[in-house]
């Protein structure tokens, strides 16, 4: 033997290096930067990796004394809000030692050694079509693998977690096809894989609109079967908060180690550096926005936000997150409902009280930044929450009231409900002219949601402006009916502001509400707004000669400007584009004509390929939608379907994506000869075989 390595033993060790990086960086020692939830999400485990934080879900409730951890798989909010309240029931009438989790932030090929005096509760939002949420992709692929890989091996036939207890709990929307699937089929492989659930997989249905009575129904008899299979014993639940909250005498809102609404440690110190995703905004510039409607009460806008020295990049197709900022008419409400008034820019520090709580936001920082900033506080209410808060009420009266409402669905849905009431709304509402003093500032971090990004279709071509994205909203004002409320999205009025100050105005007031444009310490200042990127699966084909068929009322055809317009770009280059066939709805074409100029451009250029179907559903005595276009359109449409074309629909879900979905049915079954059950039965494999797309919301 020598000791020399000789040229194949280089090779086979070289090899062997660069796989081994390959595996531990996940290429990223070579790879172009992307900014993904998967690169975001590896992110996290290197972060957490270096901050000591252990991924093992076993040692983590060991070294934190818990027997009860709720995971939760989200996208907006709702589904970690129904983990922290789990959470807080739990320890609170049963005396569990409870902690919350996110599901990106641990492994689960050890639960096979699960121990069995402790459960698990998963609470899983379903995403789009039947996908994970954005924080569930890992855990979701790790059971959805054929053999999943647990710590002590054994296959899945020999049952490896029959030691584990699970409870479960959906979110999903009946409008979509795939509904709840996501705790359906984590439900069916845990089963699978020999764990025991307790109580029944519960489904909350957004679609429905019952999203929170169903929560509140399943909760129960839930807690019943757990108490019985841990031999738990229910006492009296008091309020014990998560989180402390403490008034820093010694900083002022000077200083600059204070957050004022800065969502991290390097936006605070004004060096802001990616990568940018739904933990780290990028602050974007508004290059331009313009009005779409031509009708004074209703207001559509078109805005180009510049990514340009970002490194963010996007597809066509996919949708761009905006960080809104509440109304400062709503922060007012809340901070003088609460009395805190007087001390709204006094410096606080909030920390958990155990060591498994988060903090949603940094500190230290003030009420008014925790409230402009950080808190959903314009979101629906819950009678869960409404109750908690009845032992808090100023009055006698008032903590009656509270107490009823918690208890009767029937009363709160007439009351609250239905009149889209905010917190500080209902709070004023059930005493009038009171101040809610009693109620600790940690309860109202605890039972509100941190604000979400909200998401729009992207509707530009990443081909024509690759660091340009538009994006088009309709403003939200809405007179609630029979109410004296009027319901304003958070988000678009937010928007709106920024465009009236763009165009001049120095103090914008979209329908009576007003902003903190500049941002915390004026780092929004020039028109800038908080984005990210997040990336859709709603996509061209990749054959510009396919056929397509897009169907998008409304703002629903957002994204179809974008698909237009690119495969406008690629006839002008030469390329052989198939048919472009678009159907469009609105109102009135002198009022509500999204891009009516601009597709005649894009016609130019593609020819007799494209074509633009509309649908004005208020200018005869009979109201015309796109669905009764589409059908007249029956044996064009079938014929491009007969050639592969890919038939894309966007815009409202619970109607006329329903609607569309039956009618390409019945246009099927009676171009085909077949049966409406047949027809259907075609629609369902386009959509299986991706040939069919939606990007639809309720």
């Amino acid at each position: 033997m020598t000791s020399q390595l000789d040229t194949l033993d280089i090779i086979v060790l070289t090899a062997l290096l660069l796989g081994t990086a390959a595996y531990f960086t996940k290429g990223s020692l070579w790879a172009v930067q992307k900014d993904t939830s998967h690169e975001a999400f590896a992110a996290s485990k290197l972060n957490g990796a270096q901050a000591g934080k252990t991924r093992d879900i076993i040692k983590k409730m060991d070294e934190s004394d818990k027997n009860m951890i709720i995971f939760y798989g989200s996208q907006t909010g709702t589904a970690e809000d129904y983990a922290s309240r789990l959470a807080k029931e739990g320890a609170a009438r049963f005396g569990l030692k409870t902690m919350v989790a996110d599901l990106e932030e641990y492994d689960f090929d050890n639960l096979d050694v699960f121990p069995q005096d402790k459960v698990i509760v998963f609470v899983l939002a379903t995403y789009g079509e039947g996908e994970p949420t954005d924080n569930a992709v890992e855990f979701y692929e790790f059971f959805m693998n054929e053999e999943p890989a647990f710590s002590e091996g054994g296959d899945p036939e020999s049952k490896p977690l029959q030691n584990l207890k699970y409870i479960a709990f959906g979110l999903g929307n009946n409008t979509y096809e795939h509904y709840n699937s996501m705790v359906r089929r984590v439900d069916a492989s845990l089963t699978k894989l020999g764990a025991k659930r307790i109580g029944t997989a519960g489904e909350g249905d957004d679609g429905a609109g019952t999203m929170e009575e169903d929560f509140l129904a399943w909760k129960e008899p839930m807690w019943t079967a757990l108490a019985e299979d841990f031999g738990l014993e229910e006492r009296e639940a008091v309020y014990e908060p998560v989180f402390a909250v403490k008034e820093r005498e010694d900083l002022s809102i000077e200083d600059d180690t204070v957050y004022l609404g800065e969502p991290n440690k390097n936006h605070l110190e004004g060096k802001s550096k990616g990568p940018y995703n739904a933990h780290n905004p990028f602050i974007a510039p508004i290059s331009k926005s313009k009005e779409l409607f031509t009708v004074k009460d209703r207001n559509c806008l078109h805005m180009e936000i510049d990514l340009t020295g970002s490194n963010l990049s996007y597809t066509t197709g996919d949708h761009i997150a905006v960080w809104p900022t509440n109304a400062g008419k709503e922060v007012d409400r809340f901070i003088n409902t609460l009395g805190l008034a007087g001390k709204r820019h006094s410096v606080i520090d909030v920390t958990g009280l155990d060591s498994t709580a988060k903090v949603p936001f940094p500190t230290p920082t003030t009420y008014d930044a925790i409230v402009r900033y950080h808190m959903e506080i314009c979101a629906p209410v819950s009678r869960q929450f409404v109750a908690s808060l009845a032992p808090f009420a100023p009055t006698p009266a008032a903590k009656e009231l509270m107490t009823t409402l918690g208890g009767d669905k029937d009363q709160f849905q007439e009351t609250i409900s239905s009149q889209y009431l905010n917190i500080a709304q209902v709070l004023e509402k059930m005493a009038p002219g009171e101040i809610w003093s009693n109620v600790p500032f940690s309860m109202m971090i605890e039972g509100l949601n941190r604000i979400q990004p909200r998401y729009y279709s992207i509707s530009s071509s990443s081909l024509v402006q690759p660091k340009l994205v538009s994006v088009t909203a309709v403003v939200e004002s809405v007179r609630v009916p029979g109410g004296a409320n009027v319901l304003k999205g958070v988000t678009t009025n937010y928007l709106l502001a920024l465009k009236q100050k763009q165009g001049g105005d120095p103090e914008p007031d979209p329908h009576g509400l007003t902003y903190s444009i500049n941002g915390p310490r004026n780092k929004y200042d020039g028109i800038h707004v908080p984005v990210h990127i997040r990336s859709s699966n709603f996509r061209l084909p990749s054959d510009p000669s396919k056929p397509v068929i897009m169907i998008g009322p409304g703002t629903g055809v957002a994204p179809f400007r974008g698909f237009v317009q690119e495969r406008a770009a690629l006839a002008a280059k030469g390329e052989k584009v198939g048919k472009t066939l678009l159907f469009f709805g609105c109102r009135k074409q002198a009022e509500d004509f999204l891009y009516q100029d601009e597709w005649k451009e894009y016609a130019a250029k593609l020819g007799d390929s494209f074509s633009l179907i509309t649908a004005f559903s208020r200018e005869g005595s009979e109201k015309v939608y796109v669905q009764h276009r589409l059908s007249e359109h029956a044996k064009e449409v079938n014929a491009l379907l007969a050639q592969g074309a890919y038939f894309y629909v966007c815009g409202d879900a619970a109607h006329m994506a329903r609607e569309v979905n039956s009618t390409l049915g019945k246009i099927i079954a009676s171009e085909r000869g077949l049966t409406e059950t047949q027809g259907e039965d075609i629609v369902k494999r386009l959509r299986s075989s991706n040939l069919y797309q939606e990007d639809v919301w309720s």
